[in-house]
């Protein structure tokens, strides 16, 4: 196994059905030390399933263990938080049924990310839009794991009616790829959410070039991005090597931050996380109370149009 910008990329197995060997998280993660603030949101999770009613994409490059909706819930009842992005996970394409049918079951607490091709309708962006879809997802992944996503060129064309019916553009790319397409994504005017921490090379330190660019659009207040440290770590279980990073985001534009779990962790042979404890760390690194509800309750709020809880 090797692992690419925070993925985990197969080597030897095959293409379509790797689900063998992939950890799970805890049925039921502990609860945080510090209780999360009213509103508490986790931006970022995928379900997945049930397989007899939302069946996986034949093209896809992994296979997932069945994580429908009613236990995302339940990982979010045992951490305490109050909402959930739900993330349209790659396995099932471009088909949003299984989102579409979670936002439907708590249309209060979820909202969801689509994938969507350019062919899609008017009728069909604004069918989701009704049912709690407030953003689409585009990436730039590594060569072999790019079945079921759309590509980052795709929002060109996409831009004008995403920005019709409100939506932003969730973009999941290594940092060096965002900072050589990202001059040209803000000309079209749509909200810019980057996935993970924009996938940081932490081992090339908060001075490089690439994070100091991310930070200066940050600070203009151009791109909101993602907390979701263990993405981007090479330290398990405390993550310490993307602490700095950490840092730096939250002195730079704390107003453009949101935290995401990342549940249940797709791609992982080894370091399975425990939601709680990624609750821990980012608690421990956002010691103010006012910047820690500014992340997990205001800023998610304005992101995907949340009532004051």
């Amino acid at each position: 196994m090797q692992r690419e910008h925070g993925i985990i990329v197969p080597r030897d197995d095959s293409a379509i059905d790797i689900a063998e060997g992939f950890l799970l998280p805890p049925e039921h993660p502990r609860a945080p030390r510090r209780t999360p603030p009213p509103g508490a949101t986790d931006c970022h999770a995928h379900i997945f399933g049930p397989f007899d009613r939302f069946p996986l994409s034949p093209e896809r490059h992994y296979t997932p263990a069945e994580f429908p909706v009613e236990r995302y819930l339940a990982m979010l009842d045992d951490i305490g938080f109050a909402r959930g992005v739900l993330v349209q996970g790659g396995a099932h394409g471009t088909d949003c049924g299984a989102l579409l049918s979670a936002l439907d079951l708590a249309p209060r607490r979820l909202r969801g990310i689509a994938l969507v091709e350019p062919q899609v309708t008017d009728a069909q962006l604004l069918m989701m839009s009704e049912r709690g879809i407030c953003g689409a997802r585009f990436s730039r992944l590594p060569d072999g794991l790019n079945y079921g996503a759309v590509p980052i060129e795709a929002l060109f064309g996409l831009s004008t009616r995403l920005l019709q019916f409100g939506w932003h553009a969730q973009l999941q790319a290594s940092s060096d790829h965002l900072v050589a397409i990202l001059p040209e994504l803000m000309k079209l005017k749509v909200p810019l959410v980057l996935d993970h921490m924009a996938l940081v090379d932490v081992k090339r330190g908060v001075g490089d070039l690439s994070f100091q660019m991310l930070l200066r659009w940050l600070g203009e207040g151009k791109i909101w991005l993602k907390m979701t440290a263990y993405r981007a770590s090479e330290q398990y279980p405390h993550y310490e090597d993307v602490a700095p990073f950490h840092a730096r985001l939250l002195a730079e534009n704390p107003e453009r931050l949101i935290w995401g779990s990342d549940w249940p962790h797709v791609h992982l042979r080894t370091n399975m996380p425990d939601v709680g404890q990624l609750v821990d760390v980012f608690d421990a690194w956002t010691s103010d109370e006012t910047l820690r509800r500014r992340i997990l309750v205001d800023n998610p709020a304005v992101l995907y149009g949340f009532d004051a809880p």
